[in-house]
């Protein structure tokens, strides 16, 4: 086995510190998403749902930030997924957005909720017809006997709908997840990280509090 104990560097790009907090997470947020983007990171968009099974089993998986605005964030995906499936049984739910290439993570508590049909179909008919196309062609989560049967069952879907506008499926659509706490952390040298948390007031203002890495 591949020793990974070693495996460390110290964290030296930048710092956080209160001065630098906004009135609002969604400010920094998008600060931070910026510069994720101005640095050319693959996928920096990408976020990690976490989500839990009715055995209390919990599940990661990646998706793609979609929107967002001062008090959610919006990703899609197929309603028979496993996610969709947990959601609906509990939608508490966990996105961490990984921006290892900066030194930085930031991760949103929530809940989940569906959104609505006019909303999913605007963005469904957003995206490219291949993509519209794969998400009729995958039924996901489910077992499948190969690739090939995917791919087969894509170029069937795709010759079926090469005359006019592919349909919103039925099984697809997506999640408007509102957020109670967000904490940014910014790795920094010795394991003396910098953590600070907002949480949600009851009268919609946040609080902030730095916590020990």
């Amino acid at each position: 086995m591949i020793d990974v104990a070693p495996l460390r560097r110290s964290y030296t790009m930048a710092g956080l510190s209160e001065s630098d907090l906004t009135a609002t997470p969604i400010e920094l947020f998008e600060r931070w998403l910026k510069e994720a983007i101005d640095a050319g990171m693959y996928d920096p968009n990408g976020v990690v749902v976490s989500t839990v099974d009715a055995e209390g089993q919990p599940y990661s998986r990646m998706v793609l930030l979609k929107n967002y605005d001062e008090k959610s964030l919006v990703f899609f995906t197929n309603l028979g997924s496993r996610k969709a499936q947990q959601l609906a049984q509990n939608p508490k739910i966990c996105m961490l957005f990984p921006w290892y290439y900066l030194e930085r993570q930031v991760m949103f508590i929530g809940t989940a909720q569906k959104l609505s049909v006019p909303e999913v179909l605007k963005y469904f008919h957003s995206r490219p017809r291949d993509s519209q196309i794969g998400a009729w062609a995958s039924h996901q989560s489910s077992r499948i006997s190969a690739r090939s049967a995917l791919e087969s069952k894509f170029m069937e879907l795709k010759e079926k709908f090469k005359n006019g506008e592919v349909p919103l499926p039925t099984f697809w659509g997506g999640y408007r997840v509102f957020f109670h706490q967000v904490e940014f952390w910014q790795g920094r040298e010795n394991r003396l990280h910098d953590r600070f948390i907002y949480d949600l007031q009851a009268d919609g203002s946040w609080t902030t509090a730095r916590l020990a890495p």
